[in-house]
């Protein structure tokens, strides 16, 4: 039995009854958390553990820069234990060894001299014997530390005072990775190639709202330090994306011909595996006969690298025993990655993005406190250079002053009470010398508060514009690409080679980049046609059969794309979907296609009605749409880089209710300048533009507009206005393109130039080019002027408009599925108000529904031959 407590006599009991249970499970949480936060996981900003941290502090402290001289490693690992790590000298000792070692770490951090371990196994010398300062990547990891960049915090015993984070100008979570054990929880972080990790980061600074994949194309994978072969690229996939993934390692291995016998020469070994150990085990596989074939297993490493020589009996098969080896021995391993760290205080599996993210921000928070110090020191300066000029420009009354006054007290409250100094300038003016009252100093001082205000408006425009402070973010990696990669130091050559898995192979890598025609039905059927297809006709030809029609059903939209481009594809309802080219099913000529509701998730009555090949997101394009009820909306093609399964909103229209899972919810402050005109209202062309093109919209009644992209004035204030149609959101509903008279409606839209011509067909199969000069330049949201004459009724509406080059050819398409392809420059150019000529001869009862242009090619083209046109009487005006 326990004995029971009896209280000092005159004390109040200190002692209170608890549930074991409860105290356990708060004492277990408490010491978890702080080994998760305080040990053994790594600060997503600056991918470093407390006590890496700590050693690199040190190390700062100590003047141990890498043009320094090295210092014993006990001296580092003593200052760090006394003033901020009090866990044992052991395990300081050992995170300093690690990153040290280039065979742990891709960019080590500390330059070691003497024994620091090797890739068998063995432990590094004492402390006492060894001896360490900073590499100079851990140098940029401290930059700007004394410039109030980051919060510091007490110590153990707070008596001094240590960083909270670094302000790491590397992405070093990702540069080197990270690896511990917490309770409960675990990290496993590869390391990475700095030149491809400054190139993602630009990028991503460049374009927020990049994707993962977008990220790939230049973050190939991870980069270990000892080399080896990556199999397959799903596993980096997952770890990028969701943050865990597995990723299958092997080392570098080569059959040669040896003494006439194969031998399998071992160059490169999987990340942490111990070279000794792994030999060691191949050895026994072979006593105990597992592994057949190896005669001899020699290790032949040198200071030049790994070279392991397995030598093969007379008659064994190399590519047998290597499977094997893979199989049995650690020449191939499993990295297990989990991207868990410390984000905002709590410990969070993170992708890829998610991490560029954080360094991003940490580094515009660093980069915002730098400046915001700077500009404090320098404007404390101007302060007192201020009081500096005044007092030399008085010169001769500060000196009797002075000279009047009995003491520095006296001397100091007769300047300020005739000068009106503060203190700091009067305490400045007193601690001058005499040799500065001379000329020369005084120029030397004017060039310096001229300098110093040039400087304060720097720094201040700096604080108003994150936009420069992203650019600062770029102007240092491009230095850190410049002094580490470019001059060949560091990095510059991916060590680890990915290769694709046998099984895991790209679709898009089996299929042929090639140029087809996409052609979508007014019934939705969508279809993909090698453009060799099609060939080549005069004007007025019959063409030969597109596509097999369904009944009350005709051809409406025909594109020239290639199968790898990406289609940003545009629905009447004002939504977008992408999908590759590729994916589009390719059908036979004479074939109606597919119902596109088969690829898409359309909405009732909802359709699409243009298709965008995209090549690349980064051409600094922007993306421009027509209504039929003339509004216009131009947006940054980067926001549409990230188009979900369900499609997402291009632009907003009154009656089109959002969806509530759309990632475009967000408000937009550009609203159209009618809300009655994006009621019932319908998209009907998109098309991709630059600030410097000039736009065209074509009516069906034959009227046109054109006007610029951009068209920027300054206002009273000073400031850059865009007067024509500026950049807006994906949510925002436009502005006015063209005044329309009732029951008129925008029938299509292009990009024009004077060195192109316009050519405009109608239904009834007539058309003409024009000189785009012929149209001169109006302010958007006018009432336009005649593109094409049509006063008997013999044109019809007008179906389409085009801006077109000599070398080009037409495709029309028939509302009976009938396709002709014609050279553009067959038709000849008339003026603006021109009736036109007859472009195709139309069967009874069919009139033209679509045209568009293609370049011209060598496929199965037919030779011209002429054809005379059909009598239409004069083109006059």
């Amino acid at each position: 039995m326990s004995e029971e407590i009896v209280p000092v006599p005159g004390e109040e009991p200190n002692v209170h009854p608890i549930n074991i249970e409860d105290e356990m499970s708060t004492s277990y949480i408490d010491y978890s958390m702080s080994v998760i936060i305080g040990r053994a996981l790594p600060d997503a900003r600056d991918g470093l553990k407390p006590v890496h941290r700590r050693v690199l502090y040190t190390m700062h402290e100590l003047g141990l820069a890498y043009n320094k001289p090295y210092k014993k490693s006990a001296r580092v690992v003593g200052d760090t234990m006394g003033k901020y790590h009090p866990h044992g000298d052991s395990a300081i000792y050992d995170t300093l060894v690690r990153m040290a070692q280039d065979f742990s770490m891709r960019y080590p951090l500390v330059d070691g001299q003497g024994n620091f371990g090797s890739i068998d196994g063995d432990a590094a010398a004492a402390m006492r014997y060894t001896e360490c300062r900073m590499d100079r990547l851990a140098e940029e990891m401290l930059a700007d530390l004394d410039k109030e960049t980051v919060d510091f915090r007490p110590n153990y015993d707070e008596k001094e005072l240590e960083p909270t984070v670094l302000p790491a100008r590397l992405p070093n979570l990702l540069l080197n990775g990270s690896t511990g054990i917490a309770v409960g929880m675990a990290t496993n972080i590869p390391p990475h190639n700095l030149c491809e990790l400054v190139d993602g980061v630009t990028h991503y600074v460049d374009h927020p709202d990049c994707t993962i994949d977008d990220l790939m194309q230049f973050i190939k994978g991870p980069d270990f330090p000892t080399g080896a072969t990556i199999c397959g690229s799903r596993g980096i996939e997952a770890m990028y994306k969701l943050g865990r993934g597995s990723i299958l390692v092997r080392g570098r291995a080569e059959i040669v011909e040896y003494k006439n016998k194969e031998a399998i020469i071992i160059t490169e070994i999987p990340y942490t595996v111990n070279k000794a150990s792994m030999i060691e085990r191949m050895a026994d596989l072979v006593n105990e006969k597992v592994i057949e074939g190896i005669s001899d297993i020699r290790d032949e490493s040198s200071s030049d690298g790994i070279r392991v020589v397995i030598e093969l009996k007379r008659g064994a098969m190399g590519q047998v025993v290597l499977n094997n080896l893979y199989k049995h021995t650690q020449l191939q391993t499993t990295f297990g990655a989990n991207m868990l760290a410390i984000d905002q205080g709590r410990p969070k599996v993170m992708t890829l993005k998610e991490l560029i993210r954080c360094h991003v921000d940490h580094r515009f928070e660093v980069l915002t406190r730098r400046t915001r110090f700077e500009l404090a020191k320098a404007e404390a300066r101007k302060h007192i250079l201020e009081g500096l000029l005044i007092a030399l420009d008085h010169l001769d009354d500060v000196v009797a002053i002075i000279r009047a006054s009995k003491n520095r007290d006296e001397a100091k409250t007769r300047l300020v009470a005739r000068f009106a100094f503060s203190d700091k300038q009067v305490d400045a003016i007193l601690e001058m010398r005499l040799y500065q009252l001379t000329g020369l100093e005084r120029e030397k001082v004017e060039a310096e508060f001229q300098a110093l205000c040039e400087r304060i408006a720097y720094l201040t425009g700096l604080l108003e514009s994150p936009a420069k402070i992203y650019g600062l973010i770029k102007d240092d990696l491009a230095d850190l690409k410049a002094k580490y990669v470019l001059s060949g130091k560091r990095g510059d050559v991916r060590r680890t080679e990915i290769v694709p898995l046998e099984g895991e192979v790209n679709i898009k890598d089996l299929i042929a980049d090639e140029p087809c025609v996409i052609t979508l039905s007014q019934r939705g059927y969508v279809k993909r046609v090698p453009l060799t297809t099609y060939r080549e006709q005069r004007r007025g030809g019959r063409g030969i059969t597109g596509a097999a029609i369904k009944e009350e059903d005709f051809i409406t939209t025909v594109f020239v794309a290639d199968t790898h481009d990406t289609l940003l594809l545009f629905t009447s309802q004002g939504r977008v979907f992408k999908k590759d080219a590729y994916e589009i099913p390719e059908a036979p000529r004479t074939s109606f296609g597919k119902p596109i509701v088969n690829l898409l998730e359309l909405r009732e009555g909802e359709s699409v009605v243009a298709l965008l090949p995209i090549r690349s997101f980064e051409t600094g394009e922007d993306v421009f749409f027509a209504t039929e009820n003339g509004i216009i909306k131009r947006t940054a093609l980067a926001e549409f880089r990230n188009v979900n399964r369900k499609g997402i909103i291009a632009i907003k229209f009154k009656d089109i209710p959002n969806d509530a899972d759309d990632e475009a919810a967000e408000s937009d402050d550009a609203q159209s300048e009618s809300d009655e005109q994006t009621a019932n209202d319908r998209l009907i062309q998109v098309r991709l533009v630059k600030e410097s093109d000039h736009i065209l919209l074509v009516t069906a009644n034959g009227k046109a507009i054109r006007f610029p992209v951009s068209f920027k004035r300054t206002d009273a204030e000073g400031k850059e206005r865009e007067t024509s149609v500026r950049c807006m959101g994906r949510a925002s509903a436009g502005v006015r393109g063209i005044r329309l008279a009732p029951g008129d409606a925008v029938r299509s839209f292009d990009i024009v130039t004077d060195q192109e011509t316009l050519l405009i067909a109608t239904e009834n199969g007539y058309g003409k080019r024009t000189e785009f000069s012929d149209f001169t330049m109006h302010h958007r949201g006018g009432g336009g002027m005649i593109a094409i004459k049509d006063d008997d009724g013999r044109n019809g509406k007008v179906v389409a408009a085009h801006a077109v080059r000599e070398d080009q050819s037409f495709i029309s398409i028939a509302s009976n599925g009938m396709m002709v392809r014609s050279p553009v420059n067959q038709i000849r150019v008339i003026g603006r108000a021109a009736k036109g000529v007859r472009l195709v001869n139309l069967a009874e009862g069919a009139t033209l529904v679509s045209v568009s242009v293609a370049d011209a090619d060598d496929d199965e083209a037919v030779p011209a031959v002429d054809v005379p046109p059909a009598n239409d009487g004069p083109a006059a005006e």
